[in-house]
């Protein structure tokens, strides 16, 4: 990473002395220019006395226009770079002040509730609470670390040797109907929320991680919904694809930033949800692990109150993707057989 920073900053300093020089060059041909023209030899003795030619004067001309040109592409370009590295400056400051609060907020509670535990006595109803807090919290603090390494690995090119993932051949429509009941019992959303459709055929998925997903995407439908909370799961299959959708009535998302929510660090501000914290990390998480099934996902969102869809598609087994599919499975058996001959 490092290595890429320096080659990097190394292009852009000497675009910056090539941009430096084009401008003296350009000022001096223009200086050699007026003076061969309009100074006389008298004045300035080591001028040539004649003036320039007429096609002397066109190549200067077209010099001239031709550096100007490279000069300002040049310039647009390191400042095209300088306003991204600003950007980017101000979302890795925004997303270490969302980490910062996303870690302080358990760690608070968990500590709290160990310091009631440790100076006074408590019942054995309000301990096995108390536990029961504790490990939500943790869960939450395991994932966001597992969010953040996720997203250091992918950085670095190394996800196949950071994260593995362990792909088996489902029955989709067991599969997705148990995460998803899983998700709605954790959220404690089983009021409000519904799974409809079913799903035939098989599918090759890693469970936990695809658990992520969904979860990320309920957790998300919860936390933009309104009081009134409605959220149903959708599923579907068209084109050699399921299709499972998480369907919400919040308060939606425009048009221009659905373009930029599966982007690392991005959050859209909401005057309607300004409460709701996060890394801005849930989405473009949720996008890569649905890539790596062969798969993808997509947002569809109208108007506030008609809420917002999210639409993950993952490959129906022996139908689509045949070749990516077997793959991921050969490469799940290997690390099987290396995890045991490792355990030996």
């Amino acid at each position: 990473m490092q290595k890429n920073k320096n080659g990097s900053l190394f292009h852009h300093i000497m675009l910056f002395v090539m941009a430096q020089l084009a401008w003296v060059l350009v000022l001096g041909l223009w200086i050699y220019w007026y003076a061969t023209n309009y100074v006389g030899i008298d004045n300035i003795a080591y001028i040539e006395s004649r003036a320039l030619s007429k096609y002397e004067s066109i190549t200067v001309l077209v010099s001239g226009i031709l550096l100007l040109v490279a000069i300002t592409t040049i310039l647009s370009v390191i400042f095209a770079f300088l306003n991204r590295q600003l950007n980017l400056t101000n979302l890795y400051d925004s997303f270490i002040a969302n980490v910062t609060h996303e870690l302080k907020s358990p760690l608070s509670a968990i500590q709290l509730l160990l310091e009631t535990m440790k100076k006074r006595e408590v019942d054995r109803a309000t301990e096995e609470k108390f536990v029961g807090n504790m490990l939500s919290d943790v869960e939450r603090l395991d994932k966001l670390i597992n969010s953040i390494l996720y997203i250091s690995s992918f950085q670095h090119n190394k996800f196949a040797n950071k994260l593995s993932h362990d792909y088996h051949i489902y029955s989709a429509d067991s599969i997705i109907k148990e995460v998803i009941k899983d998700i709605f019992k954790q959220h404690r959303i089983e009021g409000c929320a519904e799974l409809k459709g079913d799903l035939k055929g098989n599918c090759v998925i890693d469970k936990n991680w695809l658990k992520i997903v969904f979860s990320n995407l309920i957790d998300n439908a919860v936390k933009y919904s309104f009081e009134n909370k409605k959220i149903a799961v959708i599923l579907d299959q068209k084109q050699g694809y399921f299709k499972i959708s998480v369907k919400d009535n919040g308060v939606g998302i425009s048009a221009r930033n659905q373009k930029k929510i599966f982007k690392r660090f991005q959050r859209i501000e909401n005057p309607e949800s300004p409460s709701v914290k996060g890394t801005g990390l849930g989405l473009f998480w949720v996008k890569e692990i649905a890539r790596y099934h062969g798969g993808n996902v997509s947002v569809e969102s109208r108007a506030k109150e008609k809420g917002t869809v999210f639409t993950v598609s993952l490959p129906v087994y022996k139908s689509s993707k045949k070749r990516y599919i077997n793959k991921l499975l050969k490469l799940s058996i290997k690390r099987r057989k290396e995890s045991k001959a490792n355990d030996r």
